[in-house]
């Protein structure tokens, strides 16, 4: 068993001075906490691979494709492999878990 705190996980992301931090890496997947502050912009490109996004705290507006909504603690989105997405609107510092399958990278 693997085993993960997110306190933990956001103190190690904000020593490696990342928005990204992958903590676990497996056969079929990858998992990691991504950042991004109030105002900040996201700068994120399209994925090779599957990606579901859990928000963890905050509150923005995520664009997925041509689909827009809005996102709070408790969102879950499915973004396929290759599909153009954003973040924007942080209105709340956020961060969101993330993974990709198959692994990223």
């Amino acid at each position: 068993m693997k085993a993960f705190r997110l306190d933990e996980l956001e103190a190690e992301r904000v020593a490696n001075d990342g928005a990204y931090l992958q903590f676990l890496r497996e056969r079929n997947m990858s998992v990691g906490l991504y950042a991004l502050d109030a105002g900040q912009v996201d700068p994120q490109q399209p994925h090779r691979q599957d990606e579901v996004y859990f928000v963890v705290s905050g509150r923005a507006a995520i664009t997925v494709g041509e689909e827009t909504t809005a996102v709070a603690r408790g969102s879950v989105v499915y973004v396929p492999a290759g599909v153009a997405h954003k973040f924007h609107h942080i209105s709340e510092d956020l961060r969101v878990m993330v993974v990709f399958s198959p692994p990223e990278g």
